[in-house]
Order: C-alpha cells, then structure tokens, then sequence
C-alpha cells in the first residue's frame, strides 16, 4: 500500500484557533481522508509552535508564564479533532521532548553550513524573521502592520546563498511542486532577487530564556523558524532515526505541505535548504492556500470579529462548517465568511439540494425492491464526474470537486422530476424500479464522494440506506436554517 503523508502548519499558540486554523485543518483532512478511501495508506500531522518569542510577550501580557500559556492553548488546538472531526494522526508539541532532540540533531546535521556573526536588523516578533528595509510599507511590517525592532547582537547564520541555484533547479523542474502555480512563479521571482544568508538563532536574553538551545551554546537559542520546520521529521522520529522516518519521509514519495500564502517562503525555500544541508530527503509539494477574512475584514481582536470554531461547530454542526469552507470559495484564493453567506449556503447546497435529493430517493425506494439495471445517461454522467472529481481532488482543487459533485446531484434531482416515479410505481411498472436503481446508483456515488467533507453526515445517510426498510422515521440530515 503506498504512502501519504501530510502535514498542516504548526500554529503558534499566542491565542486560541480561529476560523483560518480551522480552514487549515479541514482541508487538510479531506485530503487525507480521500486518500485513505483511494487505499492510501495516510498519515495526517498537526500540532503547535510554543517557541515563539510572541507566546512569552502574550504569556506577559497575561500576566502568567510562557509554560501556563503554551499549555493552555495547545490543549485548544489538538481540541479541534474531536469539534470539527479531523482524523489526524498525530499531533506534535515543539516542546516536547522528541522535537527538542530532532531540533538539535537537524542543527548538527547542517553544521557545515551554519557560523556566528554580529548583526543589525528589523525583526519583526509577529513574522518572526527579519525584514529588509526594502520589504517594509511606511516603516511597517507588510503582513502585520507593525514597527519591526531594531536588534543587534552576535547570532548563528545559515549559508542559504549557497543553495540558491540549486533551490532554482528544484522548484523550476517540480522536484518540489508549488500549488497554485502563481505561488511556484513568486518563489522563483524571490530566489532570482539573491538569496542572503539567514540569522538561526537569538540570544538567550533577548529569547527570555524561552526556546531551545543552540547545541553546545546555552547562550543562544535556535531561531523558531529552524527549529519549528523540523517538526515535520521529529513527529516522525527523526532524533532517533526510527524506521518511521525512513518510511514516512526518507524513502516515501507523497509527502505534502499545507500551509498559508504568507509562509510559503519558510517552507519552499529555507526548509529545503535545510534538508539539502543536512543530507535529507524533500517534500514533494507544497500547497499554499489563501486567508479569510470575515465580512470583508482582516480577523482582529480590535475588531472583534473573530470566528471561534468551536462555537461555529457546535451552532451549526462539524460537517456544515467542514463544508462551508471547502465550498464557499477556492482554496487558493481569499475568501470571506459571514454568518449569512453561511446559513444562505448551508440552506441551498445542503438543506435544498443534497438533504432533499436524499430524502426524496428514501422515500420512493423504501419496501420496494429494486432490479440491478441503471439509466445509461446517469451512468454515463456519473462516469464523467467520477473522472473529474478524482482529478480535482488529487490536484487539491478541493471547491472544484464540490461543484462537479453538485452539478450531478442537479441532475439527479431533474430526473426525478422528468421521470415522476411514483406514477410509475403505483402500476408496479418495471421501469419505475429500474428509476429507483438508478437513483440509488447515484446517492450511493455521492454519499463516497462527500464522505471525506461531511463524514459524520455521508456515514449517517450511508447507514440509513443500509437499513432502509427498517427506518420508521424520515432522514432529515440537513434540517433547513429559519432566517
């Protein structure tokens, strides 16, 4: 059975999850469960960055230790499995033991490559990476809106100009490929700008004494960035060189990065900087998905518009929320959530189209018995949706899956209205059963293709159909949302 292996960003943990974390994971995992029902044997990791120097400033801002907080949050984010169904299978810490030991191995490892220098530079704490004064908008970080710190002190670098070509040849020719194409096209535009050593660690003073420390330097601590990429390796038992990392990562050839837009760079050029240094095998691809906003908006704590996806599951159900945000917009672009366009969503795609196909085709089949023969047409269009949707989804194209899934759901529900079974079914007409088969043919086909977005619902409604003339009463699986 061949391997998948898929990993979603670490977050850091300065504050709960939001709705963007949410979206992360959710994608994650309907990637991963598609694999696994294609007979891939998957493997879906998440977990949390507590290193960052902007936990111990949250942790202040509390008023409560850096450990109190990390502690606290981390709890929130592997909470989400249970809140929002995701079937990973494992979830890393970066101060867990296992991540300190690989941190500090992958820094030996690349040891030819890493020396110590006196620097001067604007470090912005929220990116956690200097900024150039070139990349800056009005003396402000781009990304966050903020003054970046002018910090100078002796630190570690890393020889990334030494992999600059070498980075070119891989992204260009796809040994690494970058999803969408546009993110691949401004990844080569910044390695063809000149790629510039980096700075990998922080003293100690400066850190608060808060990371890991540099091998050999307890004055120092390892920049979070170096040590954060690692946890891909350390989940997988990198520090002991276990025979899970030499499957999983060494000798597997599916290996996949979900991550946002805004860090892109950290994983399609210093990580696999990193892993050329250190002798180690690369991911094969990195897709790097868009933001969301929330009626337009940047999600601030100012604004107060932040969506807790804990309290969104638990008013509208895992799996609506699972769909909303693989169905609303594009995985590669922006999109914007409202609690209108949710519910108008919900109510049209779900609650109207898939909930009342289901329950129309229960309703018609039940006691009835039905011959194996189906409509060549819906075949033939199931056929060609099959093939679209196994393409959509192996490139990731999440949303466009959806809408081929819909479009013959459309269908289904014209042919009922073309074919009026019921009439049929009153004079025991064979072609009335031969109508039923095909439109259990075709909810069957559907319920496989949404298991991996709405599990708990397609698992319910696959039950249902399993037992269907037992059921006593209707299967409302959508119940529609009163505005």
């Amino acid at each position: 059975m061949s391997k998948f292996y898929i990993t979603t960003a670490i977050d850091y943990v300065n504050a709960p999850p939001h709705i963007g974390h949410a979206m992360e994971k959710i994608m994650a995992d309907v990637i991963a469960r598609y694999q696994r029902a294609a007979g891939k044997k998957a493997f879906f990791l998440m977990g949390v960055d507590e290193n960052s120097l902007k936990n111990v400033r949250a942790a202040e801002k509390e008023g409560i230790t850096a450990r109190e907080l990390v502690d606290r949050n981390a709890q929130l984010f592997s909470g989400l499995k249970p809140a929002l169904n995701l079937s990973f299978d494992d979830f890393i810490r970066t101060t867990e033991k296992r991540h300190l030991v690989g941190a500090q191995k992958l820094w030996f490892a690349c040891q030819n490559d890493i020396y110590k220098k006196s620097y001067k530079g604007l470090y912005c704490v929220d990116c956690e990476q200097f900024r150039k004064e070139r990349e800056l908008v009005d003396g402000l970080c781009p990304d966050h809106k903020t003054k970046p710190e002018l910090i100078k002190e002796e630190n570690y670098f890393f020889r990334l100009s030494k992999y600059q070509e070498r980075l070119k040849e891989i992204i260009e020719n796809d040994e690494i490929r970058i999803i969408p194409e546009a993110r691949k096209n401004e990844t080569l535009s910044f390695i063809n700008q000149g790629l510039e050593d980096i700075c990998i660690s922080r003293s100690s003073e400066r850190a608060c004494g808060w990371g890991i420390d540099v091998p050999n330097d307890s004055s120092q601590k390892i920049w979070v960035w170096f040590d954060a990429l690692s946890n891909y390796i350390n989940a997988l038992g990198y520090g002991e060189n276990s025979g899970k990392f030499q499957d999983w990562w060494q000798e597997n050839e599916n290996k996949i990065h979900v991550v946002g837009k805004d860090i892109l760079r950290f994983h399609a050029i210093y990580w696999p900087a990193m892993l050329l240094s250190a002798g180690l095998a690369l991911p094969k691809e990195i897709f790097a998905h868009g933001f969301i906003t929330v009626d337009g908006q940047k999600m601030s704590k100012s604004l107060g518009n932040i969506i807790n996806p804990y309290e969104l599951a638990e008013k509208y159900g895992a799996d609506a929320v699972r769909y909303f945000l693989t169905a609303e917009f594009p995985a590669i672009e922006d999109g914007d959530f409202s609690y209108e366009k949710f519910e108008n969503r919900y109510n049209a795609d779900l609650a109207n189209d898939i909930g009342n196909l289901f329950e129309r085709v229960f309703a018609l089949v039940k006691n009835r018995k039905i011959e194996i023969s189906v409509d060549s047409e819906i075949r033939n269009l199931q056929e060609k949706t099959e093939k679209i949707y196994s393409e959509k989804m192996d490139n990731y194209e999440l949303y466009e899956a959806l809408n081929a899934v819909f479009a013959f759901s459309k269908k289904l529900n014209q042919y009922i209205n073309q074919k009026e079974p019921w009439k049929l079914l009153k004079d025991k007409d064979d072609e009335g059963s031969h109508i039923l088969n095909t439109l259990i043919f075709g909810v069957e086909k559907i319920i496989s293709w949404l298991k991996p977005f709405m599990p708990e619902k397609m698992e319910e409604a696959e039950n249902y159909l399993k037992n269907l003339s037992q059921q006593k009463e209707k299967l409302n699986l959508f119940p529609r949302i009163a505005r």
